[in-house]
């Protein structure tokens, strides 16, 4: 089995890229050993404060969240970073070729349960001239992300990384503080029999959405024609990652309490990285209206409703909508 390194040396011919994945497992490696010590380490609970969507923090979240700025702060080639908990993006290094947004720690809600979380990552080019400490800086779309990708704490640590040739899987050897590969080329299957979605908003969503997923629930006896089984971990890294493992879609839909907010999820931190993984792996990945990477964000911290997996079940989801 191949070290990260040794692997990125080999498949990634840009230096600097590879200096910044690299630099970021640091952080992660770190976050990982106090996720596994738990309470030992003082990382569970509440920080008491919120972040900037309003949400209260987990200690690690703050923890994390600071291990990774210092982490990519020190790598020559970062020129700025933005973080789904923090308001405004932070200028690094000025002669930096790279930036870096990053959600430090997904599915922060199950930590206290013990349930798996993850750090998801996105790698853009930036402008010579722009300004990292900007939001105008970041606002690029998905479809020019140089890299994605997330750590999985569960049972094992796992990095699941894409470079754009590819999705590859390495999981974390704690006897020798080194990831090393586990999985080549991954791709998801095309069809599948299986859903993640959170059914207690149902009331909410569109009629569409709706109506999709009460043809799932109607099984063999409906239009569909199979049965499905219905999963939800509250995680995203852990929903796309059993994605990645067996197939299968997962779906957090616009709803009707917030009006204004197009969906939960944070594009640039969640949606983006993800759905780079996702395409590269052979699926699909769209707000149920429109490819979620073409879109032109307006805001480091804009929202958008995803449906992304299995490619003929995405688009099975896709055409309740579009038809409507």
């Amino acid at each position: 089995m191949q070290r990260l390194r040794t692997f990125l040396d080999s498949h990634c011919d840009n230096t600097a890229v590879v200096e910044i994945i690299d630099g970021l497992m640091v952080a992660c490696k770190d976050i990982a050993h106090r996720l596994q010590l738990g309470s030992l380490a003082g990382v569970l609970g509440s920080a008491e404060q919120e972040n900037v969507q309003g949400e209260c923090q987990k200690k690690l979240d703050v923890i994390a969240n600071d291990l990774i700025k210092d982490c990519l702060a020190g790598i020559p080639s970062v020129k700025g970073l933005a973080s789904e908990e923090e308001e405004l993006p932070v200028a690094c290094n000025a002669k930096g070729e790279y930036l870096v947004l990053f959600d430090p720690l997904d599915g922060s809600s199950n930590i206290d349960v013990n349930v798996t979380v993850g750090t998801i990552f996105s790698i853009l080019s930036a402008d010579a001239n722009a300004d990292a400490a900007s939001d105008a800086a970041y606002l690029q779309a998905g479809n020019q992300q140089v890299a994605a990708g997330y750590v999985l704490y569960g049972p094992s640590t796992l990095l699941v990384l894409t470079t754009g040739d590819g999705v590859f899987s390495f999981t974390l050897d704690a006897r020798i503080g080194e990831f090393m590969l586990e999985r080549q080329n991954i791709r998801i299957s095309e069809t599948t029999q299986e859903f993640a979605i959170n059914m207690s908003n149902q009331r909410f969503w569109l009629p569409e959405m709706q109506q999709y997923v009460g043809d799932l629930l109607l099984g063999e006896e409906g239009p569909l024609g199979k049965r499905y089984n219905m999963r939800w971990i509250a995680s995203m890294v852990a929903e796309i990652h059993r994605i990645l493992t067996r197939g299968g879609i997962f779906m957090y839909p616009y709803d009707s309490r917030e009006p204004s907010k197009p969906g939960k999820l944070r594009l640039m931190y969640e949606g983006n990285p993800m759905s780079m993984l996702v395409e590269q792996a052979g699926g699909g990945a769209s707000t149920a209206f429109e490819n979620i990477m073409n879109i032109k964000p307006d805001g480091i911290h804009q929202r958008v409703s995803v449906v992304m997996g299995s490619a003929q079940e995405v688009e099975t989801a896709i055409s309740y909508h579009v038809k409507n």
